[in-house]
């Protein structure tokens, strides 16, 4: 009788979690245990990033904290005024940052400067006014988007030689509720509709019919475009503030970066490269 033993069946493998060499500080190991525990505040695509992220945070944390003791920083806790209250450490690792990180404020010649190089950023939405009729067609059904794509066009055929038949046609054959106001859709802004739809009102001419049935997740639309109010670049002096704000934070975080990495120069690091830093340093 054969003692051979029945092949095992074959099972998918399963991707392992290497965990890195351990992480340290100028000789202070942080706990695999506390940077398992600090993964849940980083989002990532996978358990090595999300691991390389916690470390990486607890890292700068520790070697800031270093800095704190050998400066003898000592800080007053802040309340944020919503009950919330930093933690003694919290405090002077703030106070560290506030002290040895010089953020100049950006001044009226930057912000003007930012507001002419982006002026697309600073334009009042697009506003469409419109009017569909749809033929409901799911994306994963490709003989239903057929005969939705060919009863579209036949309609628009039909509407080009009598464009006061929308109305009628939209409560025939429409399967949006516009369809009870004659698949008007009121006033449509920038964002308010999937990128498609947005795309051919963008295309088109006010007063016509779009050429083409609009091919959407939903279905295939039929679009008349009633009005077009093109967005205007906004007054520089209403997005001073915000532009200054941007500025600020920007220049804040890389100057952040910058004396994280001066300080991992001088310091003993293993286990995590701290070479560029993300986010801020203290919250």
């Amino acid at each position: 009788m054969s003692t051979s033993q029945p092949a095992a069946a074959s099972r998918p493998t399963r991707r392992r979690f290497i965990r890195p060499e351990p992480v340290s500080v100028n000789g202070v190991v942080i706990p695999s245990a506390e940077i398992s525990r600090e993964t849940q505040h980083h989002q990532a695509s996978d358990p090595d990033q999300a691991w390389g992220l916690a470390a990486r945070a607890l890292a700068i944390r520790e070697l800031l904290s270093q800095e704190v003791e050998r400066l003898s920083i000592v800080a007053e806790p802040l309340d944020d005024g919503e009950g919330r209250r930093e933690t003694p450490q919290e405090a002077r690792l703030r106070a560290l940052i506030e002290r040895e990180v010089v953020v100049p404020s950006a001044d009226e010649d930057a912000c003007r400067r930012y507001y002419y190089a982006n002026n697309r950023r600073f334009r009042s939405p697009d506003l469409f006014e419109a009017a569909h009729i749809l033929f409901v067609a799911a994306p994963d059904d490709p003989d239903g988007r057929d005969k939705a794509r060919e009863a579209a066009t036949a309609l628009i055929a039909e509407l080009v030689r009598d464009p006061a038949g929308f109305v009628a046609a939209a409560a025939a054959h429409s399967a949006c509720p516009s369809s009870k106001q004659g698949g008007n859709l009121g006033q449509v802004s920038t964002g308010q509709t999937v990128p498609e739809f947005e795309t051919a009102l963008r295309e088109m001419v006010s007063g016509l019919v779009h050429p083409e049935p609009v091919e959407t997740r939903y279905g295939l639309h039929v679009v008349r475009l009633d009005r077009r109010v093109d967005g205007e670049v906004l007054p520089f002096d209403l997005v001073r503030d915000r532009i200054a704000e941007y500025l600020d934070e920007a220049v804040r975080r890389r100057a952040q970066q910058q004396y994280v990495s001066i300080l991992a120069g001088r310091a003993q690091v293993a286990g995590v490269d701290l070479g560029a830093a993300h986010g801020p340093l203290v919250q």
